[in-house]
C-alpha cells in the first residue's frame, strides 16, 4: 500500500481522470468519488491525507462535505478545486481548515506542486521557518488545524522578511476576516494589489466584502 493516500472529489469524471493521472506515483494511491456522499464514505474506509474538493457539486455541496470532514477526519488536509476562480465562499472555506485553492483548468505539475506542498507541511518545524516561504508555508500548515492565531502571527513574520510580495497581504486579510476584522481585511487586500494588481485572489476578496459590507448612507468608508 502507498504511503499516501489523495481523495479526489468531483461530479466530473474528466476532471478526476485527470488529477488521478496527475498524481499517479509510487508514493502515493489515489481514490475518487463523484459526490459528497461517496467521498464520505470512502473516509469512513481508510483516511485520506489529502481530499482535493470541488465545492460546486449537486447534492451534498463542498462546504457541507468540508464542515463534516474538519468534524470527523481532522488529520485530512483539504484542496479546494474551483471554476470561479477565488469563490466568494473562501473564507468560510478557511475556517474550516481549508486554506489551499486550485482553479479549473488544472494543470498537473499545479497539481503534483499543491499536494507536495501539503504533504510535507505535517512534517514543518517552526524554529526551521526562517524566511518569507518558510514563514508562509507553516502558517498555511496552522490554518489547517484550525489554530489561527500563531498563523496570523506567522503571517507577520512573512511580511517583515519580504514587505513586496501579495500572497502574505492576502492570506493576512483572510485571517483577519476569519476574526471579524472586515475593515482591516480590506486594508490587506488593496496592499497586496498595489504590490501586485494580477492578483485575482486579493481582487476577489476586495470585492466580495465591498458588496457584502456596504457601509450605511453616511457612515464612513472602510
Amino acid at each position: 500500500m502507498a504511503e499516501k493516500l489523495v481523495l479526489v472529489v468531483d461530479d466530473e469524471k474528466n476532471i478526476r481522470l485527470a488529477l488521478g493521472r496527475a498524481l499517479e506515483s509510487p508514493d502515493i494511491d489515489v481514490v475518487t468519488a463523484m459526490n459528497g456522499e461517496e467521498a464520505l464514505a470512502a473516509l469512513e474506509r481508510r483516511r485520506a491525507d489529502v481530499m482535493l474538493l470541488d465545492l460546486n457539486m449537486p447534492g451534498m455541496d463542498g462546504i457541507e462535505v468540508l464542515r463534516r470532514v474538519a468534524e470527523a477526519h481532522p488529520t485530512t488536509r483539504v484542496v479546494i478545486i474551483t471554476a470561479y476562480g477565488t469563490i466568494d465562499r473562501a473564507v468560510e472555506a478557511m475556517k474550516l481548515g481549508a486554506v489551499d485553492f486550485l482553479e479549473k483548468p488544472v494543470t498537473p505539475d499545479e497539481v503534483r506542486r499543491v499536494v507536495t506542498d501539503v504533504l510535507g507541511r505535517s512534517s514543518l518545524k517552526a524554529d526551521r521557518a526562517q524566511d518569507y516561504d518558510g514563514y508562509l508555508r507553516l502558517a498555511k500548515h496552522y490554518v489547517n488545524q484550525r489554530d489561527f492565531e500563531p498563523a496570523l502571527q506567522l503571517i507577520e513574520k512573512a511580511i517583515a522578511a519580504d514587505s513586496n510580495k501579495a500572497e502574505a497581504y492576502n492570506l493576512k486579510g483572510a485571517l483577519l476576516e476569519v476574526q471579524g476584522n472586515v475593515g482591516a481585511a480590506q486594508k490587506m487586500y488593496r496592499v497586496a494589489l498595489q504590490l501586485d494588481p494580477t492578483n485575482r485572489a486579493a481582487r476577489a476578496n476586495l470585492s466580495r466584502t465591498v458588496r457584502w459590507h456596504t457601509p450605511s448612507p453616511g457612515a464612513p468608508a472602510v
